[in-house]
């Protein structure tokens, strides 16, 4: 006889959290982890907090990602932005909101992945929070917590004219997996080469967390995550300093080049518009660090220019996508 699936309605909450638990290690930096009202936690006197969160059917569909994909791409994204304020991310609270018929499998899933990574990275789950929700729906949310251990935070506003822009990772390569995604490409039977990589980046994308420290010591003036991508990212960066970034065709060659056998033509809007990068774009007086590769100018002015012509600001928006 074939036993159906448990489902969350079909567990307690306090079942629930029982076989989700062991998946959230220790850490030193968690003095009172999950089981209490609250955590307690060891910080220094430069803490950074951010939150993000996904729901089915609008940041993922469940024929592309399984619970896996939902908390490498949820992780990733919370503590990219830690690291482009120039922090260490230190420990994460992680919210499930979901309907009742919910495969119990998902949300083991979920919660072994995001604490295995979360381990490996050495960041502690130190606890959270569940509640039902309405038939279909599924959200998951994370508030990660850093350290900035004595540096200064690098803002969005301190980019300068004179200064050179510079990225850390791919750029478009997301945008190009979501396309052969939507293309009808099946994430199951990912190809060697660009291709397989660009749909691994659009499922599980991982961000050059350490390289934002890095950069913060290697005296980058201004600095953000990708995440709605570089032409949209880049116009809150030049916003928030008032000063324009001209970015170069030619430093971005390569990214284009590298995508065309995947999308073609898309290839360049996928590198200047392509969200959920999770790459770092940074600012910094004199030449880029190792690991960063200079992609243009801080100039007086406005906006965002490329090989001097203005860009609007295309991307992802949450709510006129």
């Amino acid at each position: 006889m074939v036993t159906a699936p448990l489902t969350l309605r079909d567990v307690s909450e306090s079942e629930l959290l029982r076989r989700i638990f062991p998946f959230f290690r220790a850490s030193p930096g968690v003095a009172v982890g999950p089981g209490d009202d609250a955590a307690v936690l060891r910080t220094g006197p430069g803490t950074v907090a951010t939150t993000d969160s996904m729901i089915r059917g609008r940041d993922w569909l469940d024929e592309w990602s399984g619970a896996s994909d939902v908390a490498t791409k949820l992780l990733t994204q919370n503590l990219a932005d830690v690291a482009a304020m120039g922090a260490r991310s230190t420990a994460v609270l992680v919210t499930l909101v979901a309907d009742p018929a919910t495969p119990l499998d998902w949300a083991v899933d979920f919660a072994r992945t995001l604490g295995e990574q979360a381990a490996d990275l050495g960041v502690a789950v130190a606890g959270g929070d569940l509640s039902s929700a309405p038939d279909g729906v599924l959200m998951v949310s994370i508030t990660a917590l850093g350290d900035l251990d004595g540096r200064a935070p690098v803002l969005r506003s301190g980019a300068r004219v004179g200064d050179v822009v510079a990225v850390c990772g791919p750029l478009g390569r997301s945008a190009a997996g979501l396309a052969l995604l939507q293309s009808g490409a099946d994430p199951r039977t990912q190809p060697d080469g660009i291709r397989g990589w660009c749909i691994e980046h659009h499922l599980r994308p991982q961000a050059p967390l350490t390289e934002g420290p890095a950069a913060a010591d290697a005296g980058a003036t201004a600095m953000i995550d990708l995440s709605d991508g570089l032409l949209r990212d880049g116009h809150r960066v030049a916003g928030a300093s008032g000063v324009r970034l001209a970015l170069s065709p030619t430093a971005l060659h390569g990214d284009v080049a590298e995508l065309e056998p995947v999308v073609g033509e898309q290839a360049l809007d996928c590198v200047l518009a392509g969200g959920e990068e999770h790459s770092l774009l940074a600012t910094f007086t004199g030449a880029a660090p190792d690991g960063w590769r200079t992609i243009g100018v801080v100039e007086a002015g406005e906006g965002v220019t490329l090989d001097g012509a203005v860009q609007q600001p295309r991307g992802w928006d949450h709510f006129r996508a």
